[in-house]
C-alpha cells in the first residue's frame, strides 16, 4: 500500500511541475501565439540566483526562494522588453526562431561568466523530510509541490476572472485588437503575461531545485520540452488543457517508470512519448481543444 501511495504522489509531483510550467507557456501562446522555448532558462535564473543569494551570506532559505522567484520574474520581463517586443508583430516563425535564439544565447552565458559544472544548492533542505500519515510515510518535498500548484493554480484563475488586468488578457487571447480599441496598453498586458510566466518559472526552479540539489546551463531544457509536450496533449493556448496535460504527463511517466522492466528503464522517454503520439491521432488538436474541419490542402 505504501508503494502504491508513494507512485500516486510521484505522479501528482511530476505533473505539478510540468503544470506549472506548461501554464507558463501557454498564457504567453495564449496572447502572442509565441511559444517561448527560453521560458527554460528562467528556470536557471532563479537557480543560479539561489547560488549567488548564498555566496553572500544569505542564510535565509525563505529569502533565497524568495529573490529566485523575483529574479526570474524581472528576467522574464526584461526578455519580452528586449527580445519579444521587436518581433510581436512578425510571423510566428520569426518569434520561434527568436525564443530559441534567447535560449541558446543564455545557455551559452551561464556556460562561459558563470560554470559549465553542477552548482551545489543546499539551502532547501527544508523542504525534504518525511511525513507519517496513516503509517505511511510520504515526501514533504511531494506534497509541497502538489499543494503549491494547486494554490498557485486557484490564485491565478481567481487573477484571471475577478480583475480588470486578468479580463483584459482574456479578452486579449481572443481579439486582441477590440481590446487595444478598448484603451487597453498591449505593452502592459504583454508585460503581465511574462511576469506570470515567469512567476511560474520561478515556482518550478524552487522544487526541481529542493530535488536535484544542484543548477547547470541546461537545468530548465528537459522540464520545458516536457512541459510543451503537456500543452500540446492539452491543448496549445487552453490554461486548462496546460494544467490537464501536465498532470497526465506526469502519470504516465511514473507508469512507465513502474510498469517498465529494469532493462528498459534508459527507454522510459521514448515509451512516454510513443503513447502521447498515440494520444495525438486520437486528438491531433490535443484533449480539450475543439475537434475542427480543416479540409483539404491545396
Amino acid at each position: 500500500m505504501e508503494y502504491i501511495v508513494q507512485q500516486i504522489m510521484n505522479a501528482f509531483a511530476f505533473g505539478a511541475e510540468y503544470a506549472l510550467l506548461a501554464l507558463g507557456l501557454a498564457i504567453v501562446f495564449s496572447i502572442m501565439g509565441l511559444v517561448n522555448f527560453a521560458h527554460g532558462e528562467m528556470i536557471a535564473v532563479g537557480g543560479y540566483t539561489m547560488v549567488a543569494a548564498a555566496a553572500i551570506a544569505v542564510q535565509n532559505p525563505l529569502i533565497i526562494i524568495g529573490a529566485a522567484i523575483v529574479v526570474a520574474m524581472v528576467a522574464s520581463v526584461t526578455l519580452e522588453r528586449v527580445a519579444f517586443r521587436p518581433v510581436r508583430y512578425a510571423d510566428p516563425t520569426t518569434g520561434l526562431l527568436t525564443a530559441f535564439g534567447v535560449s541558446i544565447i543564455l545557455q551559452n552565458i551561464f556556460l562561459l561568466v558563470v560554470s559549465p559544472r553542477p552548482i551545489a544548492v543546499t539551502s532547501l533542505y527544508f523542504l525534504e523530510w518525511s511525513l507519517d500519515i496513516g503509517g505511511i510515510s510520504v515526501s514533504s518535498l511531494q506534497l509541497f509541490q502538489t499543494i503549491t500548484t494547486l494554490v498557485v493554480i486557484v490564485l491565478l484563475i481567481f487573477f484571471l476572472k475577478r480583475t480588470l488586468l486578468g479580463l483584459a488578457m482574456r479578452a486579449a487571447s481572443l481579439d486582441f485588437e477590440m481590446v487595444r480599441l478598448s484603451g487597453v496598453r498591449a505593452n502592459r498586458v504583454f508585460a503581465i503575461a511574462f511576469m506570470i510566466s515567469g512567476l511560474l518559472a520561478g515556482i518550478a526552479c524552487v522544487f526541481i531545485m529542493a530535488r536535484r540539489g544542484a543548477v547547470d546551463p541546461h537545468l530548465g531544457f528537459d522540464p520545458v520540452l516536457k512541459a510543451f509536450v503537456a500543452c500540446v496533449v492539452g491543448g496549445f493556448g487552453s490554461l486548462q488543457g496546460a494544467v490537464l496535460g501536465g498532470f497526465l504527463l506526469g502519470a504516465v511517466e511514473v507508469a512507465m517508470l513502474v510498469m517498465l522492466p529494469q532493462s528498459l528503464g534508459g527507454m522510459t522517454d521514448a515509451f512516454v512519448f510513443g503513447i502521447i503520439a498515440l494520444l495525438l491521432v486520437w486528438r491531433p488538436d490535443g484533449i480539450l481543444s475543439p475537434r475542427t474541419e480543416k479540409g483539404d490542402k491545396h
